[in-house]
């Protein structure tokens, strides 16, 4: 009998629930043939992010009375949790993508599922090809930032360009005026030094300094100021570029939409974890081309010798928690 179909698969949430709620730790990095490092790839970038959920246990109810009594806002997302997404991405010589592994992880303390897997599938791709290059990738989030510097082999260390971007934009937006045409006007200049001029992000900082010093009481201004002094080492974009090292973390940013965002964020979906992470996990096999290895795990659990036919050799679902 043939292996039944992605779709199929995907669809039925009971049988990935009853699956999951028996394996939680099951993550992308098991499948029985580790994912192949592509022939042509010389760069591997690792990339980590969030985006939040709606969860069934997030304790919405909770959370909105010690809003209110707090005299803070009751509406908005108070049942979300932080879902998590990975990335490892492989380029070649031009810096053209050949091929890209993807993790979704449902809500949990500080990541340490995703990053583990994260971890080990780098290790993996080192062990086939130990002259690759590795990237780290990710927004300014200081627990990105401390995996991704601390946990993984060294490599080169690279803020996201476009998370950069945004945030000249918001200080030149405080100098000048929110979408002034003088803002405007600093913003593409800066926005140009910093990603095509070796040491730009010098020429930024001093920019901003300047301004901060025309007018030190607005604290924000401030803040984006620390952003650059602060992530200084990680903007080295013309540095980068002219190694075709890629500079943005638009690959895991893509990753959260697809994995989590357009299935499970649909209008009035709320989630509980073995049943959310049942779809991440194959969802992610799907999207990495890694679901005929990822099958041959999940079926193991449901296949068996049939000797003969009764009632002692059934094989029953895993047992389910009572919710």
């Amino acid at each position: 009998m043939s292996d039944p179909s992605e779709i199929l698969i995907c669809s039925n949430q009971s049988f990935l629930k009853g699956y999951f709620c028996c394996n939680p730790s099951f993550s992308i990095s098991q499948p029985v043939k580790a994912p192949k490092v592509p022939e042509k790839a010389v760069t591997v970038a690792a990339s980590l992010d969030g985006v939040m959920l709606p969860m069934k246990d997030g304790k919405r109810k909770e959370k909105r009375e010690q809003n209110k009594s707090d005299g803070k806002r009751t509406r908005g997302p108070a049942g979300c949790q932080e879902a998590s997404c990975g990335t490892l991405s492989f380029y070649d010589t031009q810096g053209e993508r050949l091929s890209t592994v993807r993790i979704g992880r449902m809500p949990e303390s500080k990541k340490v599922t995703l990053k583990n897997s994260l971890s080990e599938l780098l290790d993996e791709a080192l062990r086939q090809k130990p002259d690759l290059t590795l990237v780290k990738v990710a927004d300014g989030a200081k627990d990105n930032w401390t995996f991704l510097a601390n946990e993984l082999p060294e490599g080169h260390e690279i803020v996201d360009f476009y998370h950069a971007a945004e945030h000249l934009k918001k200080a030149f937006d405080l100098s000048y005026g929110e979408n002034s045409a003088k803002s405007k006007e600093k913003f593409t200049t800066y926005r140009h030094i910093l990603k095509e001029e070796f040491e730009g992000v010098e020429r930024v900082i001093k920019a901003l300094v300047y301004q901060y010093k025309r007018h030190p009481r607005r604290s924000k201004l401030k803040t984006e100021l620390e952003y650059f002094r602060n992530n200084r080492a990680r903007m080295q974009y013309a540095e980068h570029l002219s190694q075709n090292l890629p500079i943005g973390s638009g690959v895991i940013e893509a990753a959260c939409k697809t994995l989590v965002t357009r299935r499970m964020k649909c209008s009035g979906m709320r989630w509980r974890l073995p049943g959310g992470q049942g779809i991440l996990t194959l969802r992610s096999l799907i999207q990495s081309k890694l679901f005929d290895n990822g099958w041959k795990l999940l079926a193991v659990t449901y296949c068996c010798k049939v000797t003969k036919t009764g009632v002692n050799n059934v094989i029953p679902f895993p047992s389910q928690k009572t919710e």
